[in-house]
């Protein structure tokens, strides 16, 4: 006698509460549009000596902050969406830096010290003619495809070999930080053409108009609060598409989704490819708003610190690593002047901290207390 089979009951686990309700959305881009759209009409009308105008200091920083932000967006797409650590990211957002850093130099043209069209590190070493890599970098509408399509082609053969050799977990790590270190030290290079450990720097204009002066630092700190926006809007929707529910069930269970008919190789291989792109746009950004790009941001540190921001603010939550890494950067701003000896050991503590007590981050804190406080 055959025992009756009972069909098994699927269990439905309770769906993950959003981290922000519409109206939350609402008011975070509502917010970051009025900060683009009001700071430059503060700092036209409001005096230099007004609490509420914004020094050319301030202005760079949190420019540069929100560069961070996007790094750190990128980041929680292929870390915290996807369980991919990277510890290589810098890498990408250097290779945007450096590809924005080539138009900047060739603009200063004859204004530089040695009066030649090459740029003057070129001379210094008695280069002749431009390598064959700066071929369209006189080209703004070159400067801006190639943005993407460096760091992209970059990422796609890194990645094409690395998920198609099906390595992962900590091994994927390693060879990142391997990567990054490689181009490091070819870029550091002299005779690789990108400056060698000074890099690019001194920058006079971009469109004819002078870097330094206080209308095209805002124009520069609007454009990046924009891309931030846009990049974050994109990201909310991608993670919200089937693409990105896909990306989410690869993190938890990659076996079952490849039994269950999906290829993780292209999907993985995707997102580590637009990630990248956004870490190029990210740096970019960066170069024209701090001056200077060399082979230092290429460093394992700095992509360290970026998972750092990531997991300090909240992975797999979009406004957390944004939130994030305006934490810790403005930790390290003012550290990094008071206590300037201090700061790594706090970085340190910081991650350590964060693991053991936050693995949510800050902002799975703050929706735990709201939570507590709605029941």
């Amino acid at each position: 006698m055959n025992p009756q089979i009972t069909p098994l009951t699927p269990v439905v686990l309770p769906s993950k509460g959003p981290l922000l309700t519409r109206t939350g959305w609402s008011a975070f881009v509502i917010a970051l549009i009025v900060v683009c759209a009001v700071a430059p009409v503060m700092n036209l009308w409001v005096p230099e000596g007004s609490a509420f105008h914004m020094s050319t200091y301030v202005v760079a920083l949190l420019g540069k902050m929100m560069c961070y932000g996007i790094l750190a967006l990128a980041m929680d797409l292929i870390w915290g969406y996807t369980g991919i650590l990277s510890l290589g990211h810098g890498v990408f957002f250097a290779l945007g830096g450096y590809v924005m850093g080539m138009y900047l130099m060739r603009q200063i043209g004859r204004d530089g010290n040695y009066k030649t069209d090459l740029p003057d590190f070129m001379v210094f070493l008695d280069w002749k003619t431009l390598p064959w890599q700066w071929t369209f970098s006189d080209s703004f509408p070159a400067t801006l495809l190639l943005i993407v399509a460096v760091p992209g082609l970059a990422a796609f053969i890194f990645g094409y070999f690395a998920f198609r050799s099906r390595i992962k977990g900590v091994y994927f790590s390693i060879i990142t930080q391997a990567m990054t270190f490689a181009a490091m030290l070819l870029f550091f290079r002299n005779e690789t053409g990108f400056g060698g450990n000074n890099g690019f720097t001194d920058f006079k204009r971009i469109f004819n108009i002078p870097i330094a002066t206080p209308s095209m630092r805002m124009m520069l700190f609007v454009l990046t609060g924009l891309t931030l926006l846009g990049f974050f809007l994109f990201a909310k929707w991608l993670v919200g598409s089937k693409f990105g529910r896909v990306l989410q069930a690869i993190r938890d269970a990659e076996t079952r989704v490849m039994f269950s008919g999906y290829n993780p190789i292209g999907y993985k291989l995707t997102i580590w490819v637009i990630s990248a792109i956004m870490c190029g746009v990210a740096g970019a950004l960066y170069v024209p708003q701090v001056g200077i790009i060399n082979p230092g941001e290429m460093s394992p540190a700095n992509s360290i610190e970026i998972a750092i921001w990531a997991a300090v603010g909240g992975r797999a939550s979009l406004i957390g690593p944004i939130v994030g890494a305006f934490i810790v950067n403005g930790a390290k701003s003012w550290l990094t002047v008071a206590y300037p000896e201090f700061w790594l050991y706090f970085l340190g503590a910081l991650f350590i901290a964060v693991t053991l007590f936050l693995p949510n981050g800050v902002v799975g804190l703050v929706n735990k207390y709201r939570k507590q406080g709605e029941t």
